[in-house]
This record gives structure tokens, sequence and C-alpha cells, in this order.
């Protein structure tokens, strides 16, 4: 590619539904009062990546950029952001706002330079990488979405002796081992899904008991446990798709006198079947804009601030390093698409 003209920057354009990404370059924006201009170092894909690409989902227009999760420097803040933590020179890790802004260029991860809103953004502690830190917002903030999304209190908290359980299926992905860490700190019984080689990493993280979902009992190994621990499961998370069946036969079994609530990462088919005693929601944020800037500036600015300072929360799982920064996005979303397990795929900026 030719020289950058002075003012402008790499970014990695969708010029149209269901197209191959393409490296360009485009004037560098200035952030609003509330946000931030931040200089990206590395950049997690994720599959709703993959599936904005190929069917145009939340985009308006085009040319689009894509892309959520980030991490890098921030380089300028707007007016109104007094934070001392989130001045020019931090690093962050930061949620690109591509989805909730359909799209539009300079909200978008897939580029050297990005506008997020502050209250997406968190300073991040001198031990963690930037390829590290990219792991974590969409993981964090769709864990935490989740939780909103069933009615789960932020403070909600629980002592080993109230027997209270949660569901995690699918631990090994971003948004499971993330779910695994935040249930862990309100004090549920973390029982967890995910392939075999995974249950020791899954353990560290806060599971309980870990269990290979590929065994065709493995609902009736979960039953057994829970029963044999006296534990009552009531919450749960689906993080992948597949096992919304298995979840919510998990949650009717285990319930106790309750209802038993569900977050779903997969979207929910229209036809998927209904259990009695068993509610299950679609993972989102608040539809309100005001809402969820409240929602963003609690995940990030006070809660996974705190947790990443004492140690409490760390990333996961995996890194895995896709070669080629910006000009790799289409090799390194074709490779998720295909699958991956117990891995983050990053590109380096």
């Amino acid at each position: 590619m030719s020289s950058i003209p002075s003012g402008h920057h790499l970014a990695t354009i969708l010029p149209s539904k269901g197209a191959e990404f393409e490296v360009t370059h485009r004037p560098t924006p200035t952030p609003g009062p509330n946000e931030l201009l931040i200089e990206v170092k590395s950049i997690a894909l994720n599959p709703v990546d993959y599936y904005q690409r190929e069917h145009g989902f939340s985009i308006a227009n085009y040319p689009a950029i894509l892309g959520s999760d980030v991490a890098g420097i921030i380089i300028s803040a707007g007016s109104s952001v007094t934070a001392e933590d989130l001045k020019p020179g931090t690093r962050v890790a930061a949620f690109a706002s591509c989805f909730y802004e359909k799209g539009a260029p300079d909200y978008g991860a897939f580029q050297t330079r990005v506008i997020v809103p502050a209250a997406n953004a968190v300073p991040l502690p001198h031990g963690i990488s930037f390829n590290e830190a990219s792991l974590l917002p969409m993981s964090v903030e769709t864990a935490w979405a989740g939780w909103y999304s069933i009615g789960l209190a932020r403070d909600t908290k629980y002592t080993a002796a109230d027997k209270k359980g949660l569901l995690v299926w699918g631990g090994a992905s971003s948004v499971g081992s993330a779910a695994v860490q935040i249930a862990k700190s309100m004090g549920f019984i973390v029982y967890a899904t995910a392939s075999e080689k995974h249950h020791g990493y899954l353990k560290k993280l806060g599971a309980s008991r870990v269990f290979d979902y590929k065994n065709e009992n493995v609902v009736g190994q979960i039953i057994k446990a829970a029963k044999e621990d006296g534990v009552t499961i009531q919450t749960g998370c689906d993080a992948v798709r597949g096992a919304l069946e298995q979840c919510m036969e998990v949650l009717k079994e285990l319930k106790g006198e309750g209802m038993a609530k569900l977050a779903s990462a997969p979207r929910l088919p229209e036809d998927f079947p209904k259990v009695d005693g068993v509610e299950v929601k679609f993972i989102g944020a608040p539809a309100d804009a005001e809402e969820r800037t409240e929602h963003f500036h609690f995940v990030f600015n006070v809660w996974l601030k705190e947790k990443l300072a004492n140690g409490e929360f760390v990333p996961s799982p995996k890194v895995q390093v896709i070669q080629g920064g910006l000009e790799a996005v289409n090799k390194g979303l074709d490779e998720l698409k295909k699958g991956v397990s117990g891995v983050k795929l990053v590109l380096e900026v």
C-alpha cells in the first residue's frame, strides 16, 4: 500500500454484504465529549464479526468497519472525560461500539485508530499484554449482559453454605470462561462443561466441577453431581450453539422450588422447545442508550477495573495470534468460522 496521508490511518473496510474485507486508509476522527481515540495494538475476533460480514446484520450503510474487541493506547480523550485513569497515554482494553453504531466506520475495531465511548474502556495493569487484554471486552460484557437479561443482580453474593449453583455450558469459550469467573466472584458453586483437555484450566478459573460435553450422559452426570453436593441450580449461561435443550433439562431437574433462568449467547430459534419452570432469554445489553452507557460504565470502569487490578479476573482463554495484522482479517474470520477450542484468535496491529 502507498504511504498513508497525514491525518489518516489504516483501516479494514467491508465494501458490501458478503464481500471480502479490504485494507485502505481513511481520515482519523476526533473523539466526541464522552469518547476516546485509541491507537489499536491488538484485536480479538468474534463469531458476530463473520456473521455481520456475510449477512449484513446490524449494518446500516457500506462501506462499514466491523469488530468489537480492542486493546491499545489512548491517544486523546473528549472534553467530558475527566477520569485520571483514562487520560492520553493510558493502556486500555475497550469494547468498540460497531454493533450499536450499525457499522459506522469510526467505531469498528478493524483499524489502527478507533473511537470508543469512555464508558467502554478499562485501564490495564502492567502485567497484562495487549493480546491478552483484547480478549476481555466482548467476553466480559456478554457475560454481564447475560446476567442483566435474566435479572441477576450485580450485587449477588452467596456463601458456600447457601448451596447455590450456576451452570455454564461451553466454559472453555471466551464468554463461558468469563461467566465462570464472574459467577465464582458472586459465590456461586459453578458447574461447567468443556472438552476434557480444558477441565483443569476451568477449575483454576473457579469452576467447582467440569463435565465433558461429548459424553452422551453429560446431563445425567451434572444432575447426579449437583444432587450429591446438595446444590440447587436456578441460573445458567449457554455460551455455545446446540446445547439449549441440555441446559434446560439440567435446570428443570435442579431448580428446586423456584423458577430457573437461562441466558443464551446463541440467538434463540423461533420454535425452540419451552420447558415449564425454565425461562430462557437471549443475551443483550440494555436497549435504552442511557441505561446501556451506565451498564457499560459499571462493567468496565468499575467492576472489571477493580478485578483486574487485584488479580481476581484473568483474560481467558489462551491467545492464538493470526499472523498478518489487518491484512489477515478475512483469513482469521474464516478460521474462526471453522471452529476453535479453548483459544481466542487475535490480530496484532
